[in-house]
């Protein structure tokens, strides 16, 4: 299903085509890509709206494990052109092109942000949103890249604004009116591998030899390793929180 009418919002931050070079090129890392659905899968309820879908992919794994209705949202023309013709057909889905900051009011079961919160300038602004557009005592699921010191050429190439740490998500989270339920980092060993790769190297992500062997020995372990033991550290970060209900 596709709303035709929605209103264009401003262009977002960052050079779009590198943005959809990086996703299509990241499209091989099958056990990263498992491990952050199955981390925000719990929380999305019966209907979900994803903020800054990108290609789709994350929406496709979800419904494909039992999300039964989505809408998956862009601000970038060409990404949403994409949403549309992959989902054709497939009325649990829904496209829509709009800005978070002027999204109309919903009642979805849960808001989910990947890699999307970086690249706005009001990053609280965004996140209050939610009260609008999520029914009282749905969850917020954010996911964003971790630490100021991990700031690479790439990450402002591609439209980052800043990085997060613990404490300043879980502010901006509180400061959106949500109740924040936790917040983690991920991938330890990531950060590490993202300093050297993409800050002192200025490398940029994409598909190759190197990526998909992390992508097969690293990614299991150590997903296995912080299923057990709370990183202190990491190259993302994820938070769930909720709306609160009303009095």
């Amino acid at each position: 299903m596709h709303d035709a009418a929605d209103p264009r919002p401003a262009p977002p931050l960052g050079d779009p085509a590198l943005q959809t070079q990086t996703l299509e090129s990241l499209t091989t890392a099958v056990n990263y890509h498992r491990w952050l659905t199955d981390l925000a899968r719990p929380h999305l309820g019966d209907h979900p709206i994803e903020v800054g879908s990108g290609l789709g992919d994350y929406a496709e794994t979800w419904l494909a494990h039992g999300v039964p209705e989505i809408t998956v949202t862009e601000v970038d023309e060409g990404r949403v052109k994409s949403l549309r013709e992959r989902f054709r057909g497939r009325p649990e889905v829904h496209v829509r092109f709009i800005d978070v900051l002027t999204a109309e009011p919903a009642s979805h079961s849960a808001f989910v942000a990947f890699n999307v919160l970086e690249h706005i300038p009001d990053d609280v602004a965004a996140l209050r949103a939610a009260h609008r557009v999520v029914r009282p005592g749905g969850a917020v699921v954010i996911f964003v890249p971790a630490f100021e010191v991990a700031m690479s050429r790439f990450d402002r190439e591609v439209g980052h604004v800043r990085r997060y740490s613990r404490r300043s998500l879980r502010h901006s989270l509180s400061a959106a009116g949500l109740v924040v339920d936790d917040v983690r980092y991920v991938d330890m060993p990531g950060l590490a591998a993202w300093i050297v790769g993409m800050r002192l190297l200025r490398m940029t992500p994409g598909d190759g030899a190197l990526l998909r062997l992390w992508d097969r020995a690293v990614i299991p372990v150590t997903r296995l390793i912080e299923s057990h033991v709370r990183a202190p550290f990491g190259k993302s970060l994820i938070a769930v929180a909720h709306v609160p209900e009303r009095a």
